[in-house]
Parts: C-alpha cells; structure tokens; sequence
C-alpha cells in the first residue's frame, strides 16, 4: 500500500493543476446540486418491527386521511387569577381563535373546540385547541407556522395568557456562532504547530471543501433520500474534524522529510506513503464505525451514519490527492521563515538543539520509569467520572427539556399543571377489530393502574378499527408511565397496539438497547482485525478496544451528570435536565470509536517501526511520542474544538452530541492513548508485539510504516542514508 500511495502522492504533486481543479469542479457541481434540489420536506421517523410503528401502519391503512403521523399544535389558554376559561369573553376569544386556524391553512386536518371536546380544565383556568396537520413537522410551510404562532398573538393580547406548543413548531437548527469558533481555534492550533500561516491554512482550505462537497451533497439528495435535519450537521461535525486531522498529518510528514533534505516531489510522494497509510486505516476505522449503525435497523441513523461516512470518506481521498497538489502550490512556503534560516544555519552539522528532547520524549520516558503509577491513575481517574453513567436515564426530548423561555416549554407546563403531568405524553391505542373489540379494550385498560383518563373508543368509517386515548397519571419520562405501556400490551391481545409518542420512545430505547452489544461486537470486532492486520500484534488492538470502552463509559457518565443532573449545567447552556437520548449511547460508541482509533494508529505505527527496527519495547515507545505526540496533541485539540463548537447550537440533540464527542476525544487522547497506552506497553515489552506464527504467515502485509519505500523510491538528497520512515 505504501508504494501504491507514494505513487499516488506524487503523481498529485506533478499534476497539481488537474488535481485542484477535479476537486474544485466537483464541489461547485455539488454546490449547484444543493442550490438546484427541491427544498427537503420529509424527514420522517420509524422504528420497523416495533409495535408502536405498526399501530401507525395500521392507523395509515385504516384511517386515510386522519394524518396519523401529521404534525400536531396545542394551542394552550390561561385564565387571569380568579376567572375562568368559560366565561363568556374568554369563550369568545378561543372560539375566535378556532375560527382563525381553520382558515389559516389548507394543510390542517383538524382543529378542535375544547368547549366541545372535553378540553378544558377541572378548575376552568386552563384550556386547550387541539390542532392536527396532514404532514409532519418538517413538511409544513412558513405560511402555515406563521398562521399558528399568528393565532396565538392575537389571543394573547386579549386578556389570556396563550402558549403554543407540540411539534409542529420544529425547525431546522439553528446554527450559532460556535462551529466558527470551533474552526478559528482548529487555525490557531495549526499555526502554533507549523509556524507558517500556509502550512496551517492547508488542512483549514481542504477540510472545508470536503465538508462543502459532502454537505451540499447531502443537501442535493436529501428530498430523493428523505435525509433528517441533523444529517448535514452531523456530517459537518465529522467531516470538519477528520478532515483537518487527516491533512494535518500528511503536511506533517511532508515537512518531515523536507527537513531530511528530500526534493519536494519525493517529500510529497513519501508523506502520501506513510502517514497517508495510517490515514487510510484510521478512516476505514472511522467508516466502519459509521456505516454500522445499519445494524440498528433505524433508517434515520442508518441514513446519518452512510452520510457521514461518504463525509470521511472524501477526507481520506482529498487528504491522498488534494493535499500534495496543495503542496506543489505551497512551496518553500510550506516551511515557516524562521525554520528555513535554521535549517541553513544548521546545514552539514548536528545541532545541540535538536538532539534536546521534546515534550513528547519527556512524558514518554516519564511513562516508562512509572508505569504502574501512570495507569492506576488514568483508569480509577476515568472510572471516577464514568460512575454516573450507572444512572443513566434514556428517552427522546419533548418540550418539556427546552429552555423555560420558550412558549413550547410554558405549553407543556401549562398543560401539566391544568390537566396532570402525563396529559403530555398520551397514549394511543388502536384496536385491529370491531366495536366489541373496542370496548372490551376499554374496560381492560380501566382495570389497570396507572392512567388518569380514558376516552371512549373511536372507530372508523368501515368499522373494523377503532381509537383509543389513554392519559397517563404520571409524566411521559416516569417509569410508572413505561410501565402503563407493558400493562396495556400484556393485558391485551395481538390485536390491540399501543403507539403515541410517549410508546414510540420506550421501543425506540428498547430497540437501542438490543442493538447496542451486537453492534459493539461488529465495530469492535472488525476494528480488531484491521488493527491486527496494521500492527501484526494480538495485544496492541485488544489494549485499544479496552482503552476506548474505559473512554467512552467515561464520557457518558460526563453527558449524564451535565444533561441529566444539570452539573455545570449552566456552563454549557443546559437549561433544562432530563433524560438523555436513547441514541446517545450507540451513536457515541460508533462515532468516538472510529474517532479514537486514529490516535492509536498514528502513535503506535511509528512505536512498531521502531521495534521492528530493533529498539527495545521502552525505547520504541520513546520514539513513537518523540515523533508523534505533537502533532497528535494538536490533532486531539482541533477536533475538540470543532466538536465543542456545536455545543452552542439551540438543538438539544446537537447539543448534546458535540458536548458527549468533545469530552470523549478529551478523555481518550489525553488519557487513554497519551497515558494508559504507553503505560501498558511499557508492563507488556516485548509480549505487546507477539503474534502466533501461524497468523504472521496468513495475515496480508500492508506496509502500512512504508518500509517498501526504503527499496522501490528513489533517496533524493538523503545522501543514501536509510529514511525515517514514519516520522508522523
């Protein structure tokens, strides 16, 4: 592989024009794709093989027309102290506004009279219009919403305190100045680890047109593929990182060699050779982890895995291509001032300066003289902050986790407090049969314990199905309302599905929970053989597993204690706890996965270099981080900074993800790869590099050091000394 890429590398460093402009063509081919698609209007959600997604396929099948799966608002009325909802002004305004929202849009199904429909409050302070769309949230236009939010400012300065909540306030997130931060911090790092604004800038210039060529990809196809809100986010989150770090290791390399005294073509070429071998496993191991998310059977997060790994994968291919063409253009400006005049001052002799340890040299032979000190540390310094993931509450946001200063929040409080805390989370029931059927079902569920409310049965025109409204006594998130759910089932027949919000989210975080060991075996176990494949080693990929689980544990219990007990809360805008998101756990295993395992491919390639070389397993390790920290430090900092930069966005859900990735890339770089794993080789020695003989024989060499290069390229001005070959 490594001659096939130092080819490669300098075939895009000759042909450098034609490179920049296929990869130029190609974003502005997918930015006139993105400008040109219709505007995305479906994102639906389904959780196939779910009971809760058949009661909504039945509902389809039984009740066209009824928008089973529409967008539903609430407009929610409050009396003054002391009057209430029924007196004859109050009544006027709300029959008003009924009459305003059944003229404000033709996407609207229903809307419901609450003086007519049981909607008004024991007290009377409270009342609320039910209102019901042909389409989800996403497909529905400015002009309806505008009708809706209209209707409330209208009621509300006519006496009433009037909020509006349900979900067909959803839009788009927001995105906020942070991801620019993000990007800002990313240049600053870079110039503070080259020392030239073009070296910095190249890793800067070619991750964003890979971001930009995956989005506005995503973007192009998001109507055809029915792609969700978060995927373009979600790419961009990714892309942004991997992209830098891939670059940034490559203009590394490459810079390497040109202190060795190569011609730049065969710098670049050598640059593409080695580290660019490493790039491609540590993307593989990105893609795998990404592209496993189909084991869930969720096509939303099968969707946003695939478009996030397309992302990466285009970082991986600028990275081998784009990169060394960059270079071309670069020159010796690829080199800072300041490091040009010392190289020349330093020509034909060896500098006292450069034979001083650097950092890296230090903490790793720091490591090495207290191995045992090192790991206890690290691993109970982790364990600590993984404990309250041991607490760990999973369900899917509603409006009762968005900030207070938002009219869905004051909605859902409102209707709480008029009606009981699980009026919020209703459950539907539908029964597959007759009226009989229906009403034996009734008496069922109130036999039980648990509800608040239930409506009588609703059947349809044919008469071969019915709908049933159950209201929960507690809120949608208690265990006393899941519990509700599991009662109804078991004490019904397979012809009565309980579906609803509320249900849909405890299958949704069942059907996490199932998938989450089988996908842990997938992603790990095909991480583990590439990486026995990369380092030819049992222990080496088995300690990276370990290390990243230690890491990942540790960065829930992290998202747990902010998002969920509200700890430092306030210092990354968290105004609101609540559970966290069923698909935190999975997702952050995919994606930190992938993430991680970069760390450890780039540090432990030059360790095994090393070793193969001759050093001893403690002087290997020396030599890894001598050449590799650095640049690996900075590649950690950057992605933490992009990720923590969508720790501003509005979107609980992407707020929530950048905050878990961020920490996560914190915990496993800084401590796992810079700490435990230097650690632990360092107790292992020469058994961290045991493999079975007859494994060695049957296991594809890959060259991912790049030794092949000592033969197959030419040492231009290394004066035929054996090269250094994965000086990363």
């Amino acid at each position: 592989m490594a001659t096939f890429l130092y080819k490669l590398g300098r075939s895009a460093f000759r042909r450098r024009r034609l490179v920049a402009l296929l990869w130029v063509a190609l974003l502005a081919v997918a930015g006139i794709g993105a400008a040109t698609a219709p505007v995305a209007t479906s994102s639906s959600f389904s959780i196939p093989g779910t009971e809760a997604q058949r009661a909504f396929d039945l509902l389809e099948e039984r009740f066209p027309g009824a928008g089973a799966d529409g967008a539903t608002a609430r407009v929610v009325f409050q009396a003054p102290e002391g009057q209430k909802m029924t007196d004859p002004a109050h009544k006027a305004v709300v029959e008003e506004t009924v009459a305003a929202l059944k003229s404000g849009s033709d996407q609207i199904v229903s809307v419901t009279d609450p003086y007519t429909g049981q909607a008004v409050s024991q007290n009377g302070s409270t009342a609320y219009v039910s209102v019901a769309y042909k389409v989800n949230a996403m497909e529905l236009t400015d002009e309806t919403r505008e009708a809706l939010t209209q209707a409330g400012h209208n009621a509300q300065g006519k006496g009433l305190t009037v909020e509006v909540g349900g979900d067909a306030l959803q839009t788009m997130p927001e995105t906020g100045s942070g991801e620019i931060v993000g990007v800002v911090i990313a240049g600053i790092v870079l110039v503070l680890t080259f020392g030239s604004l073009v070296a910095a800038g190249l890793p800067l210039l070619t991750a964003i047109i890979g971001v930009g060529i995956g989005v506005s990809s995503i973007t192009a196809l998001a109507n055809v593929l029915d792609l969700g809100s978060t995927t373009s986010t979600l790419a961009m989150m990714i892309g942004l990182a991997v992209g830098i770090d891939y670059a940034l290791f490559i203009v590394s390399r490459y810079r390497a060699e040109l202190a060795d005294g190569r011609e730049k073509e065969d710098a670049a070429g050598r640059a593409v050779g080695t580290a660019g071998s490493a790039v491609v496993f540590a993307g593989l191991t990105v893609v795998i982890a990404l592209v496993g998310l189909a084991v869930v059977n969720i096509p939303m997060l099968t969707k946003m895995g695939f478009a996030a790994a397309g992302t990466v994968v285009i970082a991986v291919l600028i990275a081998l291509t784009l990169i060394p063409a960059m270079l071309g253009f670069a020159g010796d400006k690829v080199i800072g001032r300041k490091q040009r005049k010392a190289a020349k001052a330093e020509a034909g002799a060896d500098s006292a300066k450069s034979q001083k340890p650097n950092g890296g040299t230090r903490w790793a032979r720091f490591v090495i003289r207290r191995p045992v000190m090192v790991l206890l540390i690290g691993v109970l310094g982790l364990g600590a902050i993984a404990l309250p993931a041991a607490s760990l509450e999973m369900g899917l946001p509603d409006d009762g986790v968005k900030p207070t200063s938002t009219t869905e929040r004051r909605a859902y409080d409102a209707l709480s407090d008029g009606f009981g805390p699980g009026f919020n989370g209703p459950l539907l029931v539908v029964v597959d049969g007759d009226k009989a059927t229906a009403d034996r079902t009734v008496s069922t569920i109130k036999g039980l314990e648990g509800w608040a409310a239930v409506t009588p049965a609703t059947p349809n025109k044919a008469g071969d199905a019915a709908m049933i409204t159950v209201v929960p006594k507690d809120r949608p998130s208690s265990g006393a309302t899941e519990t509700l759910v599991h009662d109804i089932r078991n004490a019904t027949g397979d012809d009565v599905l309980v579906t609803g919000a509320t249900a849909m989210n405890i299958d949704f975080s069942q059907k996490m929970n199932d998938a989450l060991v089988p996908y842990l075996a997938l992603v790990v176990g095909l991480a583990f053989l590439l990486l026995t494949v990369v380092f030819r080693s049992i222990l080496v990929p088995l300690k990276a597993a370990l290390g990243f689980l230690l890491s990942v544990v540790a960065a829930l219990g992290a998202v747990v204690a902010v998002f969920q007990w509200g700890w430092l809360g306030s210092l990354f805008g968290v105004e609101q706890t609540g559970p966290i998101m069923s698909m935190m756990p999975i997702f952050m295993v995919g994606v930190v996965f992938g993430l991680a395992m970069d760390y450890e491919v780039f540090l432990v390639t030059r360790m095994r270099e090393a070793y193969v070389h001759g050093e001893r397993p403690g002087e290997a390790i020396v030599t890894g981080f001598k050449h590799s920290a650095r640049v690996v430090t900075a590649a950690a900092v950057i992605m933490i900074a992009v990720f923590s930069g969508f720790i501003g966005m509005t979107d609980q859900m992407i707020k929530m993800i950048g905050f878990g990735l961020a920490v996560a890339v914190l915990f496993d770089a800084f401590v796992v790869r810079m700490a435990i794993v230097p650690a632990v080789l360092a107790l292992l020695g020469h058994k961290a590099w045991w493999l079975p003989k007859w494994l060695d024989r049957i296991l594809p060499n890959v060259d991912v050091e790049g030794e092949g290069l000592a033969k197959d390229a030419p040492a231009d001005g290394a004066s035929g000394s054996q090269p250094d070959l994965v000086k990363v």
